[in-house]
């Protein structure tokens, strides 16, 4: 049965929250780019002090190593970030969606719990983040569900006691007063 309420909500879009998705993905994307950029510093730092020497048509060219190869290691660099950045693109989607879409089903949910509906449960997908928060925050509407019906039945209990006492009218409507708020403000 679990299995079965998890099959409704298998998403297709993977743009659950587009702003936050896109962001954590440009991070990344920046990351890579400084990184590449970075490579280039090195390279050229490192071979600063070497010379190179090469043939250009029928002459011997000599200079610095890191002039030489900057076009080389730019080039490399530039097609390696991206391809690179096409996988880290994909990647961070994959993941951030992994964590977007958790917390769109936590939004609509709890709003759910917030209005009051206690028989909701929140229900995400397995591999998704925050499954334990989810069977935490599922367990303590359950228990509070359970303890407020505890609650109504009591109210109704003393209700009847209340009647069958013929204890003042003032008193009998305020217990059922009681019973009507909750019935109003939650689904049990």
């Amino acid at each position: 049965m679990a299995k079965q309420g998890m099959e409704k909500f298998k998403r297709r879009q993977y743009f659950i929250n587009r702003k936050f998705q896109a962001g954590f993905i440009l991070k990344f994307v920046l990351v890579l780019i400084l990184g590449a950029i970075l490579s280039v510093a090195i390279t050229m730092f490192t071979t600063q002090a070497t010379l190179t020497s090469s043939f250009e048509g029928s002459k011997l060219v000599i200079e610095k190593t890191s002039l030489a190869i900057l076009p080389s290691v730019i080039l490399t660099n530039v097609i390696t970030t991206l391809i690179v950045g096409v996988f880290v693109i994909i990647i961070t989607l994959l993941v951030s969606h992994k964590i977007a879409g958790p917390m769109f089903r936590f939004e609509k949910d709890i709003e759910e719990i917030s209005q009051g509906n206690l028989q909701k449960q929140i229900h995400i997908r397995n591999g998704d983040q925050f499954g334990s928060v989810a069977r935490n925050l599922n367990e303590m509407v359950e228990k509070l569900n359970v303890k407020l019906s505890e609650v109504h039945q009591d109210l109704a209990r003393i209700a009847e006691e209340a009647v069958a006492q013929n204890l003042p009218q003032a008193f009998q409507d305020d217990l059922e007063k009681c019973r009507r708020n909750i019935d109003a403000e939650f689904k049990l």
